[in-house]
């Protein structure tokens, strides 16, 4: 039997299903039902699904939590968070509870321009084509405007463009440079349509095109969230904490090894509320990673301070939100969740993540420095354990109990487990 097709897609589920179950998955017997018992029942919201993405054949759930006790700038918040991983809402929670007894955390945003280029090689003298450009800007500015129109209504639109040289980096490379402001809406498809625009205008004989498309790299659409409280008031040993925490941080920014991993500690907080509010997180991702290189080596996206007896810790972060458009208006959670929310702005939701993304990291440190990683995540991870050895609702109930404060570990659960069912 061939396992290429032609016209996969424009089969039904069942046809799509079947073809996979003879083709691929003849060694995994439940493939059917498995994938059947992920289809929504509500047959208009599992059509919605269908209609995200091309070649659906089920839905893939992770778990949808909220952080409660979060105070952003006086304000309560309970916060989204789709993620699989343990201990993250866990930690989440108590860090915001822990600090909003403590002020909260304060945040605001820096800027919201956001970047499209159009790509082109030019190989005549650059005199000619910065005159052709300067001619022709007013003209690309106004070729936009049916598609700008709303946009500008709210404020946002197109704020510049400009002519870069880059032959220095590649032989006859140059780039039109268009800012953008883009209000509630992460603006992908609003920018896209822009610079093809653009682009379309902008071609001629000499003029060759190579593509026009948004940057995810934003290091003008920036957000500050930080969290400080006298050393005193971090409880028992306040500056031995303190001081340890720093040395942590300056760590992660001297040493690309443990500052990839400082990150992915803060994106684990972001992507969980990126997700959790239809946004796109590999685009954000691709940004703040970028942004964490901006000097040429590997930072940690955080910062802290000791001066005159005060504790601060902050973080600095592009990040590209949108509260309208794409998912946000289609995904029933997704749309919960901004409700959630209370139905934040762009620029108040970009604080909100990144609020989320400092109480990670906070927690991380706090946890690294003082009783170990291991010891808070196998703890959480212990009921992950007990469903992959099928333990029953008393077994759970049980070893939960008599491993309290024990080294978890896979085999020493499965040991406990099996001395307990020959008791």
């Amino acid at each position: 039997m061939s396992k290429t097709i032609t016209g996969f897609s424009k089969l039904d589920k069942e046809e799509k299903t079947t073809w996979l179950i003879n083709n691929f998955l003849t060694d995994f017997p439940d493939s059917h039902s498995v994938l059947n018992q992920y289809l929504n029942p509500n047959k208009k919201l599992q059509q919605l699904h269908d209609e995200f993405i091309e070649n659906s054949i089920s839905n893939y759930y992770l778990p949808f939590a909220v952080a409660p006790n979060f105070t952003i700038n006086n304000k309560a918040y309970v916060i989204p968070m789709v993620i699989e991983e343990s201990s993250v809402v866990a930690a989440a929670s108590l860090v915001a509870k822990f600090w909003s007894k403590r002020g909260g955390f304060k945040a605001e945003v820096l800027s919201t321009t956001k970047i499209g280029q159009v790509h082109f090689m030019y190989a005549g003298a650059y005199l000619n084509l910065e005159t052709y450009f300067n001619s022709l800007k007013p003209t690309l500015l106004k070729a936009t405007e049916s598609i700008t129109k709303n946009m500008r209504k709210r404020g946002g639109g197109i704020l510049d463009i400009e002519l870069r040289d880059k032959t220095s980096d590649l032989d006859h490379y140059y780039q039109l440079h268009v800012t953008f402001e883009t209000k509630d809406s992460m603006g992908a498809n609003f920018i896209n349509s822009c610079l093809e625009t653009i682009a379309n205008t902008f071609r001629k004989d000499d003029v060759e095109i190579v593509m026009s498309i948004l940057s995810n790299y934003i290091p003008d659409c920036l957000v500050k969230a930080e969290v400080s409280c006298d050393i005193d008031d971090l409880g028992e040993n306040g500056m031995e904490f303190a001081k340890k925490f720093y040395q942590a941080l300056q760590i992660a920014q001297v040493e690309p090894y443990r500052a990839v991993t400082h990150n992915k500690g803060i994106m684990n907080g972001i992507d969980a509320v990126v997700i959790a509010t239809g946004n796109d997180f590999r685009a954000v991702e691709a940004g703040v990673h970028a942004y964490a290189a901006k000097s040429g080596k590997y930072k940690s996206l955080s910062q802290c301070t000791i001066n005159d007896g005060v504790f601060k810790f902050w973080i600095e972060i592009p990040l590209a939100l949108g509260t309208v458009g794409g998912l946000t208006n289609l995904h029933p959670l997704s749309k919960l969740s901004l409700n959630l929310l209370q139905n934040p702005s762009a620029k108040e939701l970009m604080m909100i993540v990144a609020v989320a993304g400092l109480a990670q990291n906070f927690a991380a440190l706090k946890a690294l420095t003082t009783t170990g990683i291991q010891k808070g995540h196998m703890k959480m991870h212990l009921n992950n354990i007990l469903n992959q050895l099928e333990a029953t609702k008393d077994e759970k109930l049980m070893l939960v109990n008599s491993l309290n404060n024990q080294h978890i570990t896979y085999n020493s659960v499965n040991k406990a487990l099996q001395q307990l069912r020959v008791q």
